[in-house]
């Protein structure tokens, strides 16, 4: 860690900087006080990436951030307090502490937190932004996050841990055995600390995988930002050998869609199927990860097209939590008829449970994207192909037709 970096003059330049051209700024032979323009050039990268993921550091002046792979691997600051919705008590270590921002959202809830790494780069980077922020109840710990639970006999309320899929000689991986550190392995070792351990996995993770490579597993949140899944968290729980929960959520900018359903109710729901009515609802990221197809269908009374195309009807319009849309047309798929019918060059086009790819469906009809349609070719309970011609439910309507 070069503190040089943090000089007024290296800091102004930085923040003078952070909308130019990073390949115009390396062409440029330019000369700073004690520290190379690549060093300056990351600072710049990893900063601009933290405007909207890290807005608190962001706006913090004398902020020291490590390479942008960090920053990408991290944590969002929206991601972290919704943890806080998971965990709670006195005390919490957590065993793979980078950059920090879980534990600094930890130390607004805790009284006592651990931020333990094995990088002594970034637990130095750590400890000089924790000052910056004006945190003062975390103890950090340059040291592997294992290596401290094993040396010592604290107990702990909650134990977090987000295991690196960079493995040294596997390369990215993403089963939770393959991870470092190797948490299935080392839970017998955890438990003697914690009652509760929170794990966060890859958005990629198969869950039934993750569920058959550790144990106690209570609840399973699955947590998505703007539709696109962000993490994977394992709620563990010593001696808990019940039915596992599942928590979807997608944290938009002006609210959150949540969706909670049990493993078992999943595996023994019967879906109710049937033709399209007025209404047709794409569940969204969290929901689709989570695998929760049929609970949607039999908890919120909705008819689902096909077994395998994931998309639902209703006569009335319902508060779902996806993208609700309404039907305006429905035909089979036949090429000829479809390029007589649709008399559009723009749409925002979707593929379920169809054999040929959205590049290849605006291929065929020359479709361009964007407009206000939005068209569905999918399969219907008959096993019929169909096109779906539908417009978008603006926020306000009323829930009726």
């Amino acid at each position: 860690m070069n503190k040089d970096i943090l000089n007024t003059a290296n800091q102004d330049f930085i923040n003078k900087n952070l909308n130019t051209n990073i390949a115009t700024l390396l062409l440029k032979k330019l000369k700073f006080d004690a520290v190379d323009t690549k060093l300056i050039v990351a600072q710049i990268e990893a900063k601009n990436k933290c405007e909207n993921k890290l807005p608190t550091w962001f706006n913090t002046a004398q902020i020291y951030y490590p390479n942008k792979l960090n920053i990408e691997q991290t944590s969002s600051e929206i991601t972290a307090q919704y943890k806080l919705e998971i965990v709670n008590g006195t005390s919490i270590i957590d065993l793979t502490g980078g950059f920090g921002v879980d534990c600094y959202y930890f130390a607004k809830t805790f009284k006592n937190v651990t931020h333990c790494e094995i990088d002594t780069k970034l637990s130095q980077i750590a400890t000089h932004n924790y000052n910056q922020l004006g945190v003062n109840n975390i103890t950090i710990k340059n040291i592997n996050g294992l290596d401290e639970i094993k040396s010592n006999n604290d107990n702990y309320d909650w134990i977090y841990v987000d295991p690196s899929r960079r493995h040294d000689i596997k390369g990215k991986v993403f089963y939770l055995n393959d991870c470092l550190p190797n948490i299935p392995e080392a839970l017998d070792i955890l438990f003697n600390r914690s009652k509760n351990i929170l794990i966060k996995a890859s958005p990629m993770l198969d869950i039934s995988v993750g569920i058959s490579e550790l144990k106690h597993v209570k609840t399973i949140h699955v947590v998505a930002l703007n539709n696109e899944v962000k993490e994977l968290l394992f709620q563990l729980e010593l001696e808990y050998n019940g039915v596992i929960s599942i928590k979807t959520v997608n944290i938009k900018k002006d609210s959150k869609d949540s969706f909670d359903f049990y493993l078992d109710e999943e595996q023994q729901s019967i879906p109710s199927y049937g033709d399209l009515k007025n209404y047709l609802y794409e569940p969204n990221a969290a929901i689709m990860k989570a695998g929760a197809f049929k609970s949607i269908s039999s908890l919120l009374k909705l008819n689902k097209l096909h077994q395998h195309s994931h998309l639902y009807t209703s006569e009335e319009l319902i508060d779902f939590p996806g993208r609700g849309f309404i039907i305006i047309n429905c035909i089979a798929y036949n090429k000829k008829v479809i390029k007589k019918l649709l008399g559009f060059k723009k749409a925002n086009v979707s593929t379920r449970n169809f054999p040929e790819s959205v590049h290849q469906i605006k291929k065929i009809f020359n479709i361009k994207d964007g407009g206000e349609q939005y068209v569905f070719f999918t399969t219907n309970m008959h096993g019929e192909k169909i096109v779906i011609i539908t417009t978008k439910i603006k926020k306000g309507l009323p829930l009726s037709k």
